[in-house]
């Protein structure tokens, strides 16, 4: 396999380890996980006393950082210089490739969000974090819906 055709198989695989690696999990009020279907939630009521938008930022998997250094590896050490100095470009290449695949996963990983702190029918205050993907005003009447340890705020 000559080197162009093994770098761009390098690349394509370096490409879906990272792609695959950014699946985040959701943190929406309207998606469940399997293991959470089909099970018994407490639900109270209460009244939005605030909303405040924060960025959820999900876990960091390594593949854009792996991703970023093989494609930047094979592409500056397949194009600049020969012999000692291709691999020196390989290797300056892996470093910067892996730093731009970083910060790359980094923001894929980035959710908008929203704190939102609910006054409960009996007085007691709860803030939930959650994706923004319903909106939520302050005094408007809501749910919180609660299983597991997860709670998530609804109409």
């Amino acid at each position: 396999m000559n080197n162009k055709l093994r770098g761009g198989a390098v690349a394509v695989l370096a490409v879906t380890v990272l792609v695959a690696g950014c699946a985040a999990q959701s943190n929406s009020n309207s998606v469940y996980g399997t293991g959470q279907a089909q099970r018994e939630q407490t639900v109270r009521y209460g009244v939005v006393e605030g909303i405040r938008e924060v960025t959820i930022q999900g876990n960091q998997s390594g593949a854009g950082t792996l991703a970023g250094g093989a494609i930047g590896g094979i592409a500056a050490g397949s194009t600049i210089g020969g012999g000692n100095g291709a691999v020196a470009a390989g290797i300056l290449g892996a470093v910067l490739g892996g730093i731009a695949g970083s910060a790359a996963e980094n923001k894929i990983n980035q959710r908008r969000g929203l704190e939102i702190t609910v006054r409960l029918e009996n007085g007691e205050m709860r803030a939930i974090t959650q994706e923004a993907d319903e909106a939520f005003r302050p005094g408007e009447r809501v749910r919180l819906l609660s299983s597991g340890g997860v709670t998530r705020v609804t109409h």
